[in-house]
């Protein structure tokens, strides 16, 4: 089969539609890790994706009755797309059958391009077998996403760019892995020619199928999936793919969540592009086996797959990025209900940056405090902040790894704090730089109580932060004394009505 697949790859009719996409390094994570990281930029193909070598080198090798018939695919993605684009470039009528759960710009993008989308199910297994079935009525032939020869020789032109643009030393291609089309065409092409090379694919660690199915020597069927990199959330590999991934891939690596919104940030900041969740899958694997092996000076790649990232998960990768790099500790803190132990607990904390700071008032005796801080790329930093608050004598509980605190907890703190007398409430517009809070809490002194607090970075020139104090209007002049000499932009929110309703 190898050959026939390596032939059927050096034949493949792709360029009609994509581009032979660059390889191009990505300095500042070359220079991060101590080696060489080579990207195929994948992202930058006319539907932000690879997945129209396959689809495409499908449709154009059909026979003339069935191009006549139409086609019709099942996708809640990157696949609709290349379907979609194949049937208008090939004039042949395209059926893209989509989960009615897909958000709107991926089924405007398949209109787009000429392909008539048609919404079935909650699921992508609902909408995949009402496909099949308009398939067998209809008399369309059904191409499918990854289980398919044609489908992957279109894919594997990857690895036939990818050995003409580097023809050096390779020590290791990382590929991300869904239902394993794009890694069986690369890895059964690279192997055939340079067998020296390491494969090595990545999947997330809630979509384990490959993982699995080589683990155990047998394809299976996952319980379920996670879906934040939708574009890999398959619940199990292809037959076809399977038999070819087992003969040639040497290893495939499992990334977390938060790795994965790291490696989607390191794809920023070295190409200015927005990797989607699977796209960037091959990114944080690479980076997982350098810190695994060590090393330096050797060239790897990355294939990065794919850019159809909707924009409201800008937030979440955001806000998981450094914690996924291992630059953010996430922890709750016990500290005295007293004034001045605030500004004493920032001292201990010491010049780190501090990202987050949740608190809310409960009672007189304690205060606990949700914070996260800044340290330098990796566990021995977190570590020793940790400990070092430990010796100090402050209760600390690490949640860096808590998917309760990361996911809901940080957004929940605060709440009534029917005790707490003279409580007024002002926004503030602090300087984003180490130091501003404690500057803020010398100048306040220890003579007001502070009841609330909230900050969280955004990456800004300017944090915002919702403070609580416990100021008798006996004191108004010393207040505004305070506001003048301190000089942040401030807004007092104490007759806000969702001050009112949800925390005074």
């Amino acid at each position: 089969m190898s050959r026939s697949l390596i032939e059927r790859i050096l034949t493949a009719r792709v360029y009609d539609v994509a581009l032979e996409t660059p390889l191009m390094e990505a300095a500042a994570l070359s220079r991060r890790l101590n080696n060489r990281v080579l990207l195929k930029r994948e992202d930058l193909q006319p539907v932000f994706s690879f997945k129209l070598r396959g689809a495409y080198n499908k449709i154009f090798h059909l026979a003339d009755e069935e191009k006549a018939r139409g086609v019709i695919a099942a996708s809640a993605g990157n696949h609709a797309q290349g379907v979609a684009l194949a049937g208008k470039q090939l004039g042949i009528k395209a059926v893209i059958v989509m989960p009615r759960t897909t958000p709107e710009i991926k089924v405007e993008s398949v209109r787009a391009l000429g392909g008539k989308a048609i919404l079935k199910g909650d699921s992508f297994e609902e909408a995949y077998a009402h496909a099949q079935e308009l398939a067998e009525r209809d008399g369309m032939t059904f191409i499918h996403p990854y289980d398919d020869l044609d489908v992957i020789a279109g894919q594997g032109t990857v690895g036939m760019e990818l050995q003409r643009q580097h023809p050096d030393d390779i020590e290791a291609v990382f590929i991300p892995v869904g239902g394993g089309g794009l890694i069986a065409g690369v890895a059964a092409y690279l192997k055939h020619l340079r067998p020296e090379i390491r494969i090595i694919g990545v999947e997330p660690d809630d979509a384990p199928s490959l993982h699995h199915a080589m683990e155990k020597g047998r394809r299976v069927v996952l319980d379920q999936v996670g879906i934040f990199a939708d574009g890999a959330a398959v619940k199990q590999v292809g037959k076809q793919t399977f038999k070819i991934t087992r003969q040639y891939v040497d290893e495939v690596l499992l990334v977390s969540t938060d790795e994965i919104c790291a490696a989607i940030k390191d794809g920023f900041d070295d190409t200015r592009t927005m990797l989607e969740p699977a796209g960037a899958l091959s990114i944080a694997g690479l980076k997982k086996y350098v810190q695994r092996e060590g090393g330096e000076g050797r060239n790897l790649i990355a294939i990065a797959s794919g850019a159809n990232i909707n924009f409201d998960r800008l937030r979440h990768v955001a806000e998981r990025a450094e914690i996924g790099e291992r630059r953010e500790v996430l922890f709750a803190a016990t500290i005295p209900e007293r004034p001045g132990s605030f500004r004493r607990f920032c001292r201990a904390i010491g010049k780190r940056g501090i990202t987050e700071f949740n608190y809310r008032y409960a009672d007189h005796r304690d205060a606990q405090i949700f914070v996260g801080v800044k340290v330098a790329n990796g566990g021995e930093a977190r570590d020793a902040l940790i400990q070092g608050l430990r010796d100090k004598g402050y209760d600390v509980e690490d949640l860096t790894d808590n998917e309760v605190a990361k996911l809901h907890l940080r957004y929940m703190v605060g709440g009534h704090a029917p005790e707490v007398e003279n409580e007024r409430l002002f926004r503030f517009e602090f300087p984003e730089r180490p130091g501003a809070l404690l500057n803020f809490l010398t100048h306040m002194g220890q003579d007001w109580n502070i009841t609330l607090f909230h900050y969280r970075n955004h990456g800004a020139a300017y944090g915002r932060v919702l403070v609580g104090m416990q100021v008798p209007r006996s004191d108004d002049r010393r207040l505004r004394e305070f506001l003048l000499q301190l000089g942040y932009p401030y807004w007092e929110e104490s007759e806000n009505p969702v001050y009112r309703r949800f925390l005074g």
